[in-house]
């Protein structure tokens, strides 16, 4: 005769087995979210409510636009003008970037990691399996229209985020970046919501620098890790919390990217993150609301410039570089055929290619 205790035990084993076997795996979750075929599992009855429907013809129209407009275009350009970089596997800096892991897969699309960073909170690990329908119906909705401007565009508009971001179904960027990872054929293998210390430890303790580590096979079979951090890079953010300029530290030298940044680092608030991708970036690729021409040491940088500079959009006016002008009334420079930053039609969008003339220790 069994023991009652036992059988206790063996119940309670089972449950739990069956639960793990039940459980919806983050990569399910991501295919779900970006509307791509879900045929099987706990999330298979909701791939056929009208709501998720909608969502998958809504994106697969939207995607294919933006893979049209966008993504072709700078697969294509970017292997020959990048050359050595476009393989490179070291670490990806996408400053300012909010959750726009797309860009930065596309620009660098074999780097070992890439550490994403912005104001917009990670938010929660989506549950979605257990949203009612009218729940699930507006999640999806209020995901589509946080991403509406970079499927249209190439930027996130971040004050729109803001409000897009804080629902309570869907929060946080943690959707998005499962939406453009499954979207890119990558398949996501685990994800770790953790924290950073003031000497850029990682840590489960909540801490000013909140983050989440995604482990991710990409779709050429490579695996990859992406970072994405909350926290303030002028530079009094990083005197009170200087866990993330560490952590990158850490990292040494790698790749970086920026793209409608706001103009930030053309103000010394912002000399902190500034300076570290000047000492940390063997290239970086960045439109004009990056680091500033005039920032650049000419005996230690090349710059190359694409497109063309028309000057800053209206609202941020007063940010024009006449040293800008200057380069490109004079460098020939090849025509873009992709919209990047603020300018965003390609006619009139500019890119600036910046190698160190020397490798950095």
């Amino acid at each position: 005769m069994i023991h009652p205790m036992k059988t206790l035990l063996l119940a309670l084993a089972l449950t739990a087995h069956l639960a793990a076997e039940e459980a919806v795996k983050p990569d399910e979750t991501a295919r779900f979210l970006a509307g791509l075929p879900v045929r099987e599992g706990a999330l298979a009855p909701l791939a056929r409510e009208r709501a998720w429907v909608d969502h998958a013809t809504e994106f697969d129209k939207a995607w294919k636009e933006l893979d049209a407009r966008q993504l072709a275009p700078i697969r294509a350009w970017a292997p020959e003008a990048l050359g050595e970089a476009f393989t490179a596997k070291e670490p990806v800096f996408y400053m300012f970037s909010g959750p726009d892991i797309l860009y930065a897969q596309t620009f660098f699309p074999n780097a070992s990691t890439y550490v994403l960073v912005g104001l917009e909170p990670v938010g929660a690990v989506p549950v979605v399996e257990h949203l009612t329908a009218g729940v699930l119906a507006s999640g999806l909705e209020n995901l589509r229209k946080s991403m509406n401007s970079v499927l249209s565009f190439s930027f996130f508009i971040t004050k729109e985020m803001k409000v897009d971001l804080r629902h309570n179904q869907l929060s946080g960027t943690l959707p998005i970046l499962y939406v453009f990872l499954a979207r890119s054929g990558s398949h996501i293998d685990r994800v770790e919501l953790l924290n950073l210390d003031k000497s850029g430890a990682t840590s489960p303790m909540n801490s000013a620098t909140p983050g989440v580590k995604i482990n991710f096979t990409s779709a050429g079979g490579a695996a990859q890790t992406l970072y994405y951090f909350t926290t303030n890079l002028a530079n009094d953010g990083i005197r009170s919390d200087p866990g993330f300029l560490k952590f990158c530290e850490a990292l040494g030298t790698g790749r970086s990217l920026v793209k409608a940044a706001s103009y930030l680092m053309h103000m010394e608030e912002f000399s902190k993150v500034r300076e570290f991708l000047l000492t940390h970036s063997a290239t970086l690729v960045e439109d004009d609301s990056g680091i500033p021409v005039k920032d650049f040491d000419a005996g230690k940088w090349t710059l190359r410039y694409y497109g063309a500079y028309p000057g800053p959009i209206e609202i941020f006016k007063q940010h024009a570089q006449p040293e800008m002008t200057a380069a490109y009334q004079t460098a020939n420079a090849p025509a873009l055929p992709f919209g990047f930053g603020y300018r965003w039609h390609a006619r009139e969008s500019s890119l600036i290619l910046a190698t160190p003339k020397m490798t950095r220790p």
